[in-house]
């Protein structure tokens, strides 16, 4: 339900027909990600709310649980299908739409996807990137991921995130920053 509410919602904007269906599920992807759904889930006060509903004596636990990403952005999506089996589609993207209106529109200006980047970069040198998970840290309800960017075993970049395909892309983000730029780019 997420997905089909902002991708809807995206499609006219996007004149997908015209600039192509992977530009809109780049963006699409962006806006509804893990983030994203924490972020709309911070807004609108979900954590308070689960910690408040908690039984008793579960104080600590139910902190750390809410505190997580995977858990909120689950938590929104199970909260967005209840929405749509009592109040159907319609109201409901309405609603979807309005809550992630600011991410819709932080893909829409800033659109995140470093290692296409990356990777179309080191093809005009006839070179390929390949992430290598270095380490698994904390438990695994709240894991952070630390990836490491090379060519031919020669690290470009390294990166940590609450998975492994955010660390790629902070991996990607660094390795793009420390490249010099090509002719094309100068």
């Amino acid at each position: 339900m997420l997905g089909l509410a902002i991708t809807t919602h995206l499609y006219p904007r996007l004149e997908a027909e015209r600039y192509g269906a992977g530009r809109l599920t780049k963006i699409r992807a962006q806006a509804v990600s893990g983030p994203s759904c924490r972020a709309v889930a911070e807004r609108l006060g979900v954590a308070e709310r689960l910690q408040a509903a908690a039984p008793h004596g579960a104080g600590q636990s139910a902190s750390a649980l809410v505190a997580t990403e995977r858990v909120l952005a689950s938590v929104i999506e199970a909260v967005i299908g209840a929405c749509y089996l009592h109040a159907g589609y319609e109201r409901t993207a309405e609603a979807v739409v309005e809550a992630f209106q600011p991410e819709v529109e932080q893909a829409l200006s800033n659109p995140v996807d470093f290692k296409s980047a990356l990777q179309e970069r080191l093809a005009q040198r006839a070179e390929v990137v390949a992430y290598e998970v270095t380490a698994e840290l904390g438990p695994p309800h709240d894991r952070t991921f630390e990836v490491r960017a090379s060519v031919n075993d020669t690290e470009l970049g390294t990166g940590r995130g609450r998975s492994k395909k955010h660390a790629e892309q902070e991996a990607a983000r660094v390795a793009l920053d420390a490249l010099e730029p090509t002719d094309a780019e100068a």
